[in-house]
C-alpha cells in the first residue's frame, strides 16, 4: 500500500513493562447482595436466555450475511478512533484505591472489591500490538457467559457487571500458574504447541508427544500445557515443578487441573453445537478466604482461545491449508511477516482493515457462541465518562 496508514495506536516499544498480576485478584461466590441484580444490564447472560439459545443455535451463515456485516463493520471503521486504550478511574472515582495495568485488563483495587476494566487493547508475544474497536465488551460480555455456562464445573458468582467493559468481583489469592488446555498441534508464538514440536520437543510439559505429527492435528486427547505467570513471558512448566517450586500444593494441583480440563470439554460440545471448534485456551485460577477454588478472569474468550469453523477444518487439514479461523491468529502472522516481534524496539502500525477485520471476528465469535447479537452502544458518550459514571454509582450501592 503506498500511502501511509493512519496510526491507531501509540508506538509499541519493546521494553513496554505491564505490572504482573500475581496478587490477589478476585472472588467467586454463588451469592450476591440484592442491591447488585440490578446491574446486571444484559439479557444475553442470563439463565433462561442462555436455555433458549442452547435450544434454537442460530446458523452461522445468518451470522455472515452481508447486510449485517455491513452494519457491523461501519460502526467499527467509526470507532477505530475511540478504542478504550487506557483508563484512569482511580483518578475519577474516590473509592478506587490503586491501578494495576495488566497486557489486556485495568484492574482497580476498591476495597473489598476489585474493578476489572477489559480494554480493547490487542496483545501478543508479550506486548501490544493494537486497538480494537469493541474488543473490551466482546471479552467482558463473553466472559460473563460463559461464567453463567460453567457454574456447574466450578463455582463463580461475579459480584457485579454495571458496564460493558466492567466485571466487580471479590478478592482471592490467585494461583501463579496459566492452566493452558489443548486439543489440537497448532500455533506461531514461540510456546505454542506446534512451535515447539517443529523444533523437536517430544515432552512438553510433563505430555509425551508421538512422532509423526503436522501442524493442525487433531490430539488423540486433550493435554494441558501449563505456565507460570512471569510478568513479561509466560514459561512453560510441569506438574511436578509446580509442586516442587511451591507455586500449587499437590491437592490444588489436582484438583484445578481435573476442572480445567473439565471446563475445556465443556467448551468444545457448546463450541461444536454452535459449529466451531474450541482449539485451545487457557483457564486461571484462586482462593477465597473460604478456601475455595473459583475460576477467575475470562472464560473462553476470543483473547484466552483459539476457534476454528468446524465444517470446513477437515478438507483444508487435508489439503494442507490453515483452518479458516475467528481468532486472532491471522494478526500475529502479520506482524511475524512484517517484523520480529519478540526484538524489534518499535512494531508498524497494524492496517486498518486488518484491525476492522479483527473487531468483526471478535464480535461474530460472540453472536455465533451466545446465539445473540452484539449491541453496539448507542450514544457518543465517551466511554472513558460512561465507565466512570456506572462503576461509581455500583460502588455506592456496595457500600
Amino acid at each position: 500500500m503506498a500511502h501511509r496508514l493512519p496510526t491507531l495506536n501509540p508506538p509499541k516499544t519493546l521494553n513496554r513493562k505491564f505490572q504482573s498480576i500475581d496478587q490477589p485478584i478476585f472472588s467467586f461466590s454463588r451469592t450476591a447482595s440484592p442491591k447488585i441484580t440490578k446491574f446486571k444490564k444484559y439479557p444475553s447472560i442470563t439463565s433462561s436466555t442462555m436455555s433458549s439459545q442452547q435450544q434454537n443455535p442460530l446458523p452461522i451463515v445468518a451470522l455472515t450475511n452481508n447486510d449485517h456485516k455491513e452494519e457491523l463493520m461501519t460502526a467499527i471503521k467509526s470507532s477505530i478512533s475511540n478504542c478504550l486504550c487506557e483508563t484512569h478511574l482511580d483518578l475519577t472515582i474516590p473509592q478506587l484505591k490503586s491501578k494495576i495495568r495488566g497486557k489486556v485488563r485495568d484492574i482497580y483495587d476498591g476495597g473489598d472489591y476489585l474493578v476489572m476494566v477489559t480494554t480493547d487493547r490487542q496483545s501478543a508475544f508479550d506486548r501490544i500490538l493494537a486497538s480494537i474497536p469493541f474488543k473490551g465488551q466482546v471479552l467482558n460480555e463473553s466472559s460473563l457467559w460463559w461464567f453463567n455456562k460453567t457454574e456447574h464445573i466450578i463455582p463463580n458468582a461475579v459480584v457485579s457487571a454495571p458496564d460493558r467493559n466492567v466485571t466487580i468481583a471479590r478478592k482471592c489469592s490467585v494461583f501463579p500458574v496459566e492452566f493452558v488446555v489443548r486439543g489440537y498441534v497448532t500455533g506461531s508464538t514461540d510456546t505454542s504447541l506446534w512451535t515447539v514440536y517443529n523444533n523437536g520437543v517430544r515432552n512438553y510439559c510433563g505430555n509425551s508427544l508421538p512422532d509423526g505429527l503436522v501442524k493442525n492435528q487433531k490430539l488423540t486427547e486433550n493435554i494441558l500445557t501449563p505456565t507460570t505467570k512471569a510478568a513479561d513471558h509466560d514459561v512453560p512448566v510441569t506438574p511436578d515443578e509446580i509442586v516442587q517450586r511451591g507455586l500449587m500444593t499437590q491437592a490444588d494441583y489436582d484438583e484445578v487441573s481435573r476442572k480445567a480440563m473439565s471446563l475445556f470439554e465443556f467448551g468444545q460440545h457448546v463450541a461444536l453445537d454452535h459449529g466451531l471448534i474450541l482449539v485451545d485456551t487457557k483457564y486461571e485460577f484462586g482462593k477465597g478466604p473460604d478456601g475455595q477454588i473459583y475460576l477467575i478472569d475470562e472464560v473462553h474468550t476470543p483473547d484466552s482461545s483459539r476457534y476454528w469453523i468446524a465444517h470446513s477444518y477437515q478438507e483444508r487439514f487435508q489439503n494442507g491449508l490453515e483452518p479458516e479461523n475467528i481468532d486472532k491468529e491471522f494478526l500475529r502472522l502479520w506482524f511475524k511477516d512484517h517484523c520480529n516481534p519478540y526484538e524489534d524496539e518499535v512494531l508498524p502500525d497494524a492496517p486498518e482493515e486488518l484491525v476492522s477485520e479483527l473487531a468483526w471476528r471478535y464480535i461474530f465469535l460472540f453472536e455465533t457462541i451466545t446465539n445473540s447479537r452484539f449491541e453496539i452502544p448507542g450514544t457518543k458518550e465517551p466511554v472513558h465518562d460512561r465507565i466512570s459514571r456506572n462503576v461509581s454509582q455500583a460502588l455506592s450501592c456496595l457500600q
